[in-house]
């Protein structure tokens, strides 16, 4: 026996270690081996009075093709949206989507990961994130918040950025999470999943302290616990967490990254903190610079962390970066995947990347 406990020992050191850790899985960075179908469809939510137009994306068999981003809207929007392509500047707001349109899902089930959008933006303001989760075998569904989505603000009756909707979009994204539980897409109710961006950091942060059925949250340039739009209470989220800040924020400002930074420190569960250098609040969206409330976040800007001129991180390469991420957490905690645990604390791409 004594003969034995060395090498055991030794073989027990070197796991603690990290002899044994796995390597950080890279494939996150490209598309998965899935084409991406999207389907838009409407729910209706009667006991609030509430019509919500719903986008999914999902693994499917066909073959995706470029799509023009305003076809995934009718008209007037699909005009309106095309408008303010033509006038925001070249290289910010992306403009195709890789989907095949109303293509059937393939077999399932799948991990269900659902998004709330920023304040003012679409369903799919965030469709980069959402195509290469679907591509790596994900079924991604968005509500598109009414009273408080883009066409909102270009016709003058969107709701104010404040606390009282808060509670209003947490429940829009229960609503559709129950219709989607109940319906057609093949999805896991077992591996569920929330996401936000800006206001739909603050969103998913309260879907998920009040919503059992959630297994991890993620946000995007927002603190889920925040002061300015009360609700959440990040101790409040055992779930596995996830933060990602653009360390030149050109929204909430260096307040709002103390903010996050503190909701990281605070959060009961696992928890995992990225923070993108030359990053702008709108540098992980598609709508970037294509209408006044998302400031260009690309090309020349200030910093907002000691006022220097700077050039904001490449839009496309924000996006890629945030789908990476994004989908490397959704792996890790939903199916249990080492590798995309792994890539979540490598620091690629000059990302500080902090875990606990």
């Amino acid at each position: 026996m004594g003969a034995m406990s060395r090498p055991l020992l030794l073989l027990l050191l070197l796991a603690a270690c990290g002899a044994d850790a796995p390597a950080p899985d890279l494939t996150v960075e490209a598309a998965g081996a899935f084409a991406v179908g999207s389907e838009r469809f409407t729910v209706e939510d009667a006991a609030r009075s509430r019509s919500l137009v719903v986008q999914a994306w999902y693994p499917t068999d066909a073959t995706a093709a470029d799509v023009a981003v305003e076809d995934l809207e009718d008209e007037p929007n699909r005009t309106a949206y095309a408008d303010l392509l033509d006038a925001a500047p070249a290289g910010c707001p992306t403009r195709t989507a890789r989907v095949a349109l109303d293509a059937a899902p393939a077999d399932g089930p799948f991990p269900l990961v659902m998004f709330s959008h920023c304040h003012d933006c679409t369903r799919w303001s965030s469709f980069t994130i959402a195509e290469r989760l679907a591509s790596h075998g994900f079924v991604v569904v968005a509500v598109e918040h009414t009273d408080n989505a883009l066409w909102d603000y270009l016709d003058g009756t969107n709701v104010a950025l404040d606390a009282d909707f808060l509670p209003v979009r947490a429940a829009d994204v229960r609503f559709v999470l129950d219709e989607v539980l109940a319906g057609d897409l093949p999805v896991d109710p077992e591996q569920v999943g929330v996401f936000g961006h800006s206001f739909g950091s603050v969103t998913a942060g309260l879907v998920a302290q009040d919503d059992d059925r959630i297994d991890a949250v993620m946000g995007l340039a927002a603190p889920m616990e925040n002061p300015l739009l009360e609700g959440v209470t990040i101790t409040s989220i055992p779930q596995p967490i996830a933060f990602l800040i653009a360390v030149e924020d050109n929204s909430i400002t260096e307040f709002g990254n103390t903010l996050i930074r503190d909701n990281y420190d605070q959060a009961p569960g696992p928890a995992w903190k990225l923070e993108v250098p030359d990053a702008g609040h709108w540098s992980f969206s598609d709508l970037v610079g294509a209408a006044e409330p998302f400031p260009a976040g690309c090309g020349d800007g200030v910093r907002q962390t000691d006022g220097e001129d700077f050039t904001y991180l490449d839009p496309a390469d924000g996006r890629a970066l945030a789908a990476s991420y994004v989908t490397a957490f959704f792996r890790a905690t939903l199916t249990d995947d080492a590798g995309a645990e792994a890539y979540l604390t490598s620091g690629r791409s000059g990302v500080d990347a902090l875990s606990r």
